[in-house]
């Protein structure tokens, strides 16, 4: 006797359910799931092949049946297939796309700048919000494990962690599949107090466990924004405004133009901050802007999507007195150029 589709949809409703309510499962709960639209005898006869193939049991006299480690190996297996296809699948479409991307996002920094006769920035495209997309704990010895964590974009983070005690094979499955089941398709901003509290209680005597995830979890992400790329263009423009062009603004504006880190930093608070308005065009004076370096100047900032969760953001730096009226229209029209040009790409 083989699974066929019919029986893994089932196996995975009964696992699903069971690790949601830690009670054994039914075939009239089975039968409430709206892609299955079998009946309860249908979905009896389905269990009980099920059960004889070894990957659920019944615990006691009453008709609900819990997983059997088969049943978890299982299912954990079909979710590492699942995501190695989604990762395979994803980055092969990213490679291609990037690549033109990239090369596009280039050529635009240097047209702003040609324009405007300002500094122009645009940073590579990242995912918005990350979402969390797989987490695998394997063990290395009796006291470490290896944490592998997976996020949008295919950030991938190995990372060994020390335990206090051993866990054995069950445990380790068991930790995979609630972490799995709890955290996966969230937000770091989602993973809030509730979603730990909750995960550590079920987690029981290895909450500690949950601890190293999330951390790992945060690194991963982090990376994410390590990773970013910016295309800079018309640094030497400042040289033509005499109030940037003194010898030590100038030195340290360009410095600063220069320093990926401070540009990161720009480009996070554009999105910590982003505008209300219906252009989503944010405007920097002075002492507004968070890049110590650019305080002498003005910051006129722009979100671009690609689709996907995919973000990028545009920036122009000049003096304080800019013509904003010429900049604004530049980005409004770079804007819709790069959709246009995004969209017949794909």
């Amino acid at each position: 006797m083989e699974l066929d589709n019919r029986k893994i949809t089932i196996l995975k409703a009964i696992i699903k359910t069971y690790l949601e309510t830690g009670e054994p499962v039914g075939s009239r709960t089975i039968s409430k799931y709206s892609d299955l639209k079998l009946s309860s005898a249908t979905i009896r006869n389905e269990m009980s092949d099920l059960e004889e193939m070894g990957y659920i049991l019944q615990p006691h006299t009453s008709a609900g049946r819990i997983p059997s480690d088969k049943g978890y190996r299982f299912y954990v297996d079909q979710i590492m297939q699942e995501k190695d296809d989604q990762v395979t699948e994803i980055k092969e479409l990213m490679i291609q796309r990037v690549g033109r991307v990239e090369l596009l996002l280039k050529q635009m920094a240097q047209v702003l700048a040609a324009n405007t006769n300002y500094a122009a920035m645009i940073s590579g495209p990242r995912y918005h919000q990350n979402k969390l997309k797989f987490i695998q704990l394997s063990k290395v010895d009796e006291r470490k494990i290896l944490i592998v964590t997976v996020v949008e974009g295919n950030i991938i983070k190995n990372a060994m962690a020390d335990i206090a005690e051993s866990l054995s094979d069950e445990e380790l499955l068991n930790l995979n599949i609630l972490l799995n089941s709890s955290l996966n398709g969230l937000t770091i901003e989602e993973i809030n107090l509730g979603v730990i509290s909750s995960l550590k209680e079920r987690a029981g005597v290895h909450s500690h466990v949950v601890d190293l995830v999330l951390n790992e979890v945060a690194e991963a992400i982090k990376a994410d924004v390590e990773d970013l790329q910016i295309y800079t263009s018309g640094a030497t423009n400042i040289f033509k405004y005499p109030e940037l062009s003194e010898g030590e603004k100038a030195s340290q504006l360009l410095s600063t133009l220069e320093q990926k880190e401070m540009l990161q930093n720009l480009i996070l608070d554009v999105n910590d901050h982003e505008s209300e308005n219906d252009t989503g065009i944010q405007v920097y004076i002075g002492d507004e802007t968070p890049v110590q370096g650019m305080k002498d100047c003005s910051v006129v900032t722009a979100n671009y999507e690609l689709g996907e969760g995919l973000r990028g953001t545009i920036g122009i730096i000049g003096p304080k007195r800019m013509d904003y009226e010429k900049v604004l229209q530049t980005l409004k029209n770079l804007m819709v150029q790069l959709d246009k040009t995004i969209k017949k790409e794909e």
